[in-house]
């Protein structure tokens, strides 16, 4: 019966999908989140001074209005997936009873962290923590200015937005898998559009999910070679210039090519793995050639005052000057929401098989413990440098942010470090922040694919190819164009996309918990059936006796 019912529903949807030329994707979707993102970017192109102007007003208006929305829905977020987690709605398994996960905890929790946020750590591990620091936030107000800049550093970067990420990927896991429908945004909302989510009404849905997705991916490619650029200007001195970026990100995106042809089974898979294990030797590197006691220290007691105050300070919304709330906390909150279908998207994607007490539980807390891990080492190196030498490493994040991690490695204790030695963790950073680019470009090329393919999981060649080269080519024209003023002008319009993705985001999650307890109900039932029938063969062949 489920299965004729999941035939059906994927007639109505995959019956208007194209289907020559090698290709075989959503027309409506494809074709007008193409012509959206042309026409968008020529505007942002030829009218900079004025799109700048305009998605600058609008940002800081829905972000100056919508805060007090911003701050509770991502606090409603997680007492959702909390209450998942620990009721007996955890039971229930991603892709039914008996389901196994398609791949081992260290290729899952390493594909969750390079396509969540990895190369965001690589940027602001350094920055972010040196600039609490210097202006003393008003959250996590502690006696030290180190430990306070630490355990802001962490809110931003721990339950959160991990989620945020949490909620959107269960839901899409769990109608995909369990459901039987298609991967992608619109079959969230099945339980209320019922089969108009395959119409125009879905198709609109997964629009903005494409749109969302491409802008978010070719602002971060954008702006993140830049500091690629910084590495190699560093280490080789090469020219910081438009010309090296965008030849750059055309290495980049031939790189993440490479990967999105070869799956996500392989080329993805290895290149997470690559990445956890090179970060995990760059991180090591530092923490024991950098101010060891001091890192650990300072771990410990911001991880202690984030803990403490969490719940005090998640509330907190501003009634007087809430510029720097509205420039840090509820910014990065609105960039969390509107990056959410990509990431979720992605997650789901590789979550198959897990029950949802595992799967909230590890996308809660195991990204975000790693993430205070690495921000204790490089942001506690960065402040108890920055102290040794006066506040010269917080004067080149004010005034090249890029570089801010290789000038962090370049002050080491000389006298432990060797110039050689710092060349080649200078290296190994460039490698990283490399690495982690092309992880994220092939990810979200497969995630845009499996959306404009009508959420199939298998789709043509091609098309990965087209819409990976896609992503390169507006990030470069970008670039190459209007230059960092361009990519900001584009990430502040996606960034608005986060006031109405909150809602979105709300109402999705009281039609999961809807459609978890119908699925824990039959799940249990099954089970019963199952252990009546054993204990009947059982009775039956005269070893045992029925079950109550």
């Amino acid at each position: 019966m489920q299965k004729n019912i999941t035939e059906q529903l994927e007639n109505k949807l995959y019956s208007r999908n194209f289907t020559k030329f090698g290709l075989d994707m959503n027309p409506v979707v494809s074709i007008v989140s193409g012509l959206f993102i042309l026409l968008f970017s020529s505007y942002a192109l030829f009218n900079l001074e004025h799109a700048s102007q305009l998605f600058e007003n609008i940002k800081n208006t829905i972000i100056s209005k919508g805060d007090w929305l911003f701050i509770l829905s991502s606090n409603f977020f997680i007492v959702i997936c909390l209450f998942l987690a620990f009721s007996r709605l955890g039971k229930v398994r991603i892709g039914g009873v008996g389901c196994k996960p398609e791949f081992s905890n260290f290729a899952w929790y390493s594909m969750l962290i390079s396509a969540g946020m990895g190369i965001g750590l690589m940027f602001w591990a350094v920055g972010e923590p040196l600039y609490h620091f210097a202006v003393k936030p008003p959250i996590f107000d502690s006696a030290n200015k180190a430990t306070s800049a630490m355990a802001t550093t962490f809110f931003h970067w721990g339950l959160h937005p991990w989620g945020i990420y949490a909620l959107i990927s269960l839901a899409l896991a769990f109608f995909a898998y369990n459901k039987k429908l298609p991967l992608s945004l619109r079959s969230v909302f099945y339980p209320i559009l019922k089969d108009k989510v395959f119409g125009i009404i879905g198709d609109i849905i997964d629009v903005l999910a494409v749109i969302a997705c491409l802008f978010g991916l070719a602002t971060s490619l954008g702006l993140g070679v830049q500091q690629i650029n910084s590495g190699l200007s560093y280490l080789l001195g090469i020219d910081f210039d438009v010309k090296i970026q965008v030849m750059l990100i055309t290495v980049i995106t031939l790189m993440a090519t490479l990967s999105v042809v070869s799956g996500i089974d392989k080329g993805v898979k290895m290149l997470s793995k690559l990445n956890i294990k090179l970060a995990f030797v760059f991180m090591s590197a530092i923490l024991l050639l950098g101010p060891t006691s001091y890192i650990l220290k300072i771990f410990s007691n911001s991880l202690g005052v984030y803990t403490n105050d969490l719940i005090k300070y998640s509330f907190f919304v501003s009634l007087e000057n809430s510029s720097w709330q509205g420039s840090w906390s509820v910014f990065y909150l609105a960039w969390w929401i509107s990056w959410s279908p990509f990431v979720g998207m992605f997650i789901a994607r590789v979550s198959k098989g897990r029950t949802i007490r595992e799967f909230v539980l590890a996308v809660l807390i195991v990204p975000s413990l790693l993430s205070f891990i690495w921000l204790s080492v490089f942001g506690g190196s960065a402040i108890y440098i920055d102290n040794q030498i006066n506040g010269q490493l917080f004067d080149v994040v004010q005034n090249n942010l890029p570089v801010a991690l290789f000038e962090m490695v370049n002050h080491l204790d000389i006298s432990v470090l060797t110039k050689t030695l710092k060349v080649l963790l200078s290296t190994i950073g460039t490698l990283l922040v490399i690495s982690f680019f092309v992880t994220s470009s092939d990810s979200g090329s497969l995630v845009v694919d499996n959306i404009t393919s009508g959420g199939k999981l298998d789709s043509p060649v091609p098309q990965r190819v087209f819409w990976a080269c896609m992503e390169g080519l507006v990030a470069a024209v970008l670039l190459l164009i209007g230059g960092e003023k361009a990519l900001s002008a584009l990430q502040t319009a996606v960034i608005s996309t986060g006031l109405p993705f909150s809602i979105i985001l709300t109402i999705m999650s009281i039609l999961l918990i809807k459609s978890i307890k119908t699925s824990y109900r039959r799940q249990t039932r099954d089970k019963k059936i199952k252990l009546y029938d054993n204990s009947f063969d059982k009775y039956k062949s005269g070893k045992g006796e029925i079950s109550a």
